[in-house]
């Protein structure tokens, strides 16, 4: 799953995949992930939430949002993307207003929930009446969760620095990026950008960049037949020895051997 700033180009989205980092996002869709295994930290604009097995959490429309999973074991983790059109009377609620904690726990998740979950990420929707019934069981899905959340009204702001960090690093992480020529582009002082990464994202720009670009190389081993060397530079790694090195710093692998492993199990 590679989730940056951008336009979701369709109206629904389903990923499932193991947990690990998914870099900073900002997009209009409704975004919502349940642990199905595992733990992570999922981070709303400036705030960190702890997710067990069975936990939502809930990202409004144009919000700030990334995952962490710092156990090193794995798990999975669904996500549903939903474009506003999908959302009926709920969306000027969810444009104006935001989640206080947009977490809902495993216990408090209503049976209703949980079965249109099942239903929207495992295709049962399918067939000529297929996008009728996703935006029927999304408006069941908010009909349910925005009850249990409690809601405070939506800051209108000029983007702030944060949602201009999220951005420049999406559009440009594959080039030979530094935190003093973002700076610079941005027209900020380095250190109140250094600020930035440590109080918002809990990490400094070099390991946000590393991550960024791994989550992109992860991508393309996973869904590509391209060779580790051109990944290396697709991905903005100067060279193949540091891209081995991130990357196994990160996952105890090489690039190669967690491809290796990926075909070995869908295989």
């Amino acid at each position: 799953m590679h989730l940056l700033y951008k336009k979701e180009d369709q109206d629904f989205e389903v990923f499932k995949r193991r947990a690990g980092f998914v870099a900073p996002s900002l997009h209009a869709a409704l975004e919502i992930v349940h642990v199905c295994e595992g733990s992570i930290e999922f981070g709303v604009d400036r705030e960190l939430y702890h997710l067990e097995a069975g936990d939502l959490g809930v990202v409004f429309p144009n919000q700030i949002h990334f995952y962490q999973e710092f156990t090193g074991k794995g798990g999975q983790v669904e996500f549903i993307l939903a474009d506003p059109s999908l959302l009926g009377r709920f969306i000027q609620v969810l444009e104006t207003n935001v989640a206080k904690i947009p977490v809902i726990r495993a216990d408090m998740v209503h049976p209703d929930i949980r079965y249109a979950l099942k239903v929207l990420t495992s295709g049962e929707e399918a067939g000529s009446y297929a996008a009728a019934i996703r935006e029927a069981y999304m408006q069941i899905l908010l009909g349910r969760i925005l009850p249990v959340l409690a809601l405070t009204p939506r800051k209108r702001e000029e983007a702030s620095l944060v949602e201009r960090t999220v951005s420049y690093i999406a559009e440009h992480f594959t080039e030979p990026v530094t935190l003093d020529s973002m700076a610079r582009d941005l027209y900020v002082n380095p250190f109140a950008l250094s600020r930035i990464f440590s109080q918002s994202f809990n990490m400094n720009f070099n390991r946000y960049l590393n991550l960024t670009r791994l989550e992109y190389s992860r991508h393309l081993l996973e869904d590509t037949e391209d060779p580790v060397t051109e990944i290396c530079l697709d991905a903005g790694f100067g060279s193949q020895r540091t891209f081995n090195r991130v990357f196994r710093e990160e996952y105890h692998m090489t690039p190669a051997e967690f491809r290796k492993r990926i075909r070995s199990k869908t295989g």
